[in-house]
């Protein structure tokens, strides 16, 4: 069992009602012991093998990656597959949730300084910070692959609050469970009138995201989005934006242990090690407060 497997895309590695478990014998103990042998390894390697996971995800024209921001080892897949797919000559663009729609290296040179990178994609290192993500950005510019902004200005941001057309986007039962999503995302702090320009702002963010990759698309290539969890969900993201024509898959990194109904709308997942306890709802608290 490959570090961090999960088996193959819409199942789960044991059946809690399978009751034909193997007895424990020597045999057995001998598993278990190659077991733990794996898992120690898997301390040294977070990601896990990259092919096998490639080989079920392909062909697609669009590989949606949903990352926890604060997991390293999530920006190591990233990495892992923009090398993967440039080494076939099948990655058509890496599109970026972490930087604006508009902004573009594609007219840079492979050789391109990390500081014209940066000015290219008008890069905010203070909400993404640079050093988090410049590996997988420049690996995409050292192969010649364009890599673009996707996501919604900041400028924007405050007309999509308002922007009632958005409501209807979605079914009600999958917007209801966004508005959900938003509400236990932060910590159920924000007011209640404030969560439905969330959610629309988290919709027009995802609307964003599926056009700059629909534009991007190319006949036998594939486009890879990267972006937080959430918005590569197939019932409420930017599944919902992309053309009906188009062969995507949704691919949702998780740190430790996966939410079961997140990842029924994803095609795999794939786990990494959990990450220490942080209180996240803390630190809402005070930035909220300030």
């Amino acid at each position: 069992m490959p570090c961090g497997w999960r088996g193959a895309p819409w199942k789960t590695e044991l059946n809690p009602h399978d009751h034909n478990r193997p007895a424990r014998t020597a045999a057995g103990s001998l598993g278990a012991a190659l077991l733990a042998a794996l898992l120690v390894g898997c301390a040294h390697d977070p990601v896990g093998p990259v092919q096998p996971r490639l080989d079920q995800l392909l062909p697609a024209d669009v590989i949606l990656l949903g990352e926890q921001h604060d997991a390293p080892a999530h920006q190591q897949i990233q990495r892992a597959l923009v090398d993967a797919l440039a080494a076939r000559g099948q990655l058509a663009a890496l599109a970026l949730e972490m930087a604006d729609s508009g902004t573009s290296t594609a007219q840079l040179p492979r050789d391109a300084t990390p500081q014209q990178v940066q000015a290219a994609l008008d890069w905010n290192s203070a909400g993404w910070p640079w050093e988090t993500y410049a590996p997988v950005v420049l690996a995409a510019v050292r192969q010649g692959v364009p890599v673009l902004g996707a996501n919604l200005p900041q400028a924007a941001m405050r007309q999509a609050m308002t922007d009632s057309r958005l409501d209807g986007h979605l079914p009600p039962p999958a917007l209801e469970r966004q508005r959900e999503a938003i509400r236990v995302g932060h910590c159920n702090l924000l007011p209640a009138e404030r969560l439905m320009p969330m959610v629309r702002v988290q919709l027009a963010r995802d609307a964003s995201m599926a056009g700059t990759v629909t534009q991007a698309v190319l006949p036998g290539k594939t486009v890879l989005l990267v972006a937080g969890g959430g918005h590569v969900l197939r019932d409420r993201g930017v599944p919902t934006h992309l053309p009906a024509s188009l062969r995507v898959r949704s691919v949702l990194a998780v740190a430790g242990a996966s939410d079961a109904d997140a990842a029924l709308e994803s095609n795999m997942v794939w786990q990494t090690p959990a990450l220490a306890p942080r209180d996240h709802c803390a630190e809402l608290a005070r930035q909220l407060k300030r």
